[in-house]
């Protein structure tokens, strides 16, 4: 996989799905479910909360799109700004089940995988500065055009 923005993108599919089968696992575990519901979980649940909740998860979600579309220190600077973010949440809201930890350990993993890989392309440039590659006229940032 060569093109940036597609491993992101995949690379964010992957902390996606994971985010998503801890919580499944997470429901599945005997009485969880029923303490959500007699409200003992911790917190109250309230609108905003689940308002703050669902923001937080629209994150890893929208960096797939994000990922595609931004070039260069933009793309950059999004990824490494959502992996952070998503990486507190990720390590701040969860339980020490251990099935959580094991989704929580592979999120963190794939996140470090997306910042290293979007200042690793940075340090190196992405070909030299003019050169043509496969009919695209590379920048050092990334960016390209049609030949």
């Amino acid at each position: 996989m060569n093109d940036t923005g597609t491993r992101l993108s995949t690379l964010w599919v992957v902390v996606m799905f994971n985010m998503v089968f801890a919580d499944i696992l997470t429901f599945i575990n005997p009485g969880a479910l029923q303490e959500l519901w007699a409200g003992q979980a911790g917190v109250q649940i309230t609108e905003g909360l689940l308002l703050g909740f669902a923001i937080l998860l629209e994150i890893p979600i929208a960096m797939i799109f994000v990922s595609r579309v931004l070039h260069g220190a933009a793309n950059r600077w999004a990824n490494t700004t959502a992996a952070a973010v998503t990486t507190v949440f990720v390590v701040g809201g969860g339980s020490l089940d251990l099935h959580y930890l094991f989704f929580a350990a592979m999120e963190v993993a794939f996140m470090v995988l997306i910042v290293w890989s979007v200042w690793r392309r940075s340090a190196e440039g992405a070909v030299p500065a003019g050169r043509p590659l496969d009919g695209v006229l590379q920048y050092a940032d990334g960016g390209g055009e049609k030949r």
